[in-house]
């Protein structure tokens, strides 16, 4: 178990932050905001759409990966990380754009379409294990056998730091304070959002009925492993919510709803009828909350979505 002390080391603040946002100037992309009204079970809602799936890579995580490479002391000059996807392609175009080694260890059920995204930005691959955790065990271990840089999918303090820029970026593109509403996987996106914003704003954990890590962590005060089931089931999803984002989500007071696995599917072919927006399911799961009923915003309110990845299955 990580000791309060570990855990008020490893603390992302607002001002880290802020400093990623200085070290990205000029690698990433401003992705736009668009508002618009969604179906809801009750008629027309509205909605601001945050299209942070148009970041380079199809995915918020090269904010991440980028600050964390960025920011390392000493620069390093290789770096391994472990994925099921989409970190993995953060990191092999983040080291490729600064000229630096890339290895990805990954589970043996990856999917091959973002593998082979890995491998187009030059990247090793390595498989390993069923499960991100196995992935991850033998990604760290290597890490310090060739003296890489080893990152992190989600709980790595300048990681968080990184993909929280998508948060004061928010900030000045959506007037007033509606709540905004975040696909949790590791928990990186939600508690990098979460820490540039403070209690400015709600910040609300979206989760697949079958994969709830935030809400058992809360409930438990502590990570725990969760098992998965449903459409989660595959072995990429992490199972249980990282430290940092557990903190995130106790100091500002993000609270976690769950969708089903068929509002979430709904809901990314929705976004494909009516928008021609291709994303990933997590990508669609925040659309889910308030498509399906279970996030209910009062008269008035217009809350934002963040739509968060595009590296979908080609058929799927």
């Amino acid at each position: 178990m990580t000791s309060a002390e570990d855990i008020s080391q490893r603390r992302v603040l607002r001002a880290d932050v802020r400093a990623a946002r200085k070290r990205l100037t000029g690698r990433i992309r401003t992705t736009p905001v668009f508002h618009t009204s969604v179906n809801g079970p009750n008629g027309q809602v509205p909605v601001t759409l945050k299209l942070e799936y148009l970041q380079h890579g199809g995915t918020f995580k090269v904010r991440g990966s980028l600050n964390a490479m960025l920011a390392a002391d000493p620069a390093a000059d290789r770096v391994i990380i472990a994925s099921g996807g989409n970190a993995g392609i953060a990191a092999a175009l983040a080291a490729a754009a600064l000229g630096i080694s890339c290895t990805v260890v990954v589970p043996e059920s990856a999917p091959h379409t973002k593998v082979a995204a890995m491998w187009s930005h030059g990247a090793e691959v390595l498989w390993h294990g069923t499960t991100y955790a196995e992935a991850h065990r033998y990604a760290t271990d290597l890490a310090a056998e060739r003296n890489a840089l080893p990152l992190h999918a989600f709980d790595l303090p300048a990681v968080v730091a990184g993909v929280g820029v998508v948060g004061l970026e928010l900030e000045e593109q959506v007037r007033g304070r509606p709540p905004i509403l975040v696909a949790v996987g590791g928990g990186g996106l939600m508690a990098g959002i979460a820490a540039a914003l403070g209690r400015r704003r709600q910040v609300i954990g979206v989760e697949p009925e079958g994969m709830p890590i935030l809400r058992a962590a809360l409930s438990a005060d502590r990570p725990v492993e969760v098992g998965a089931s449903g459409l989660v089931a595959d072995g990429l999803w992490a199972s249980r919510i990282g430290d940092i984002a557990l903190d995130v989500a106790r100091r500002y007071g993000v609270r976690s709803v769950l969708v089903s696995d068929d509002a979430i599917a709904a809901a990314r072919d929705y976004l494909w009828r009516e928008f021609r927006i291709v994303v990933e399911l997590a990508g669609a799961a925040a659309l889910a909350a308030v498509q399906s009923g279970v996030y209910a915003p009062p008269a008035g309110e217009r809350p934002v979505i963040v739509l968060c990845g595009a590296n979908a299955e080609l058929g799927g």
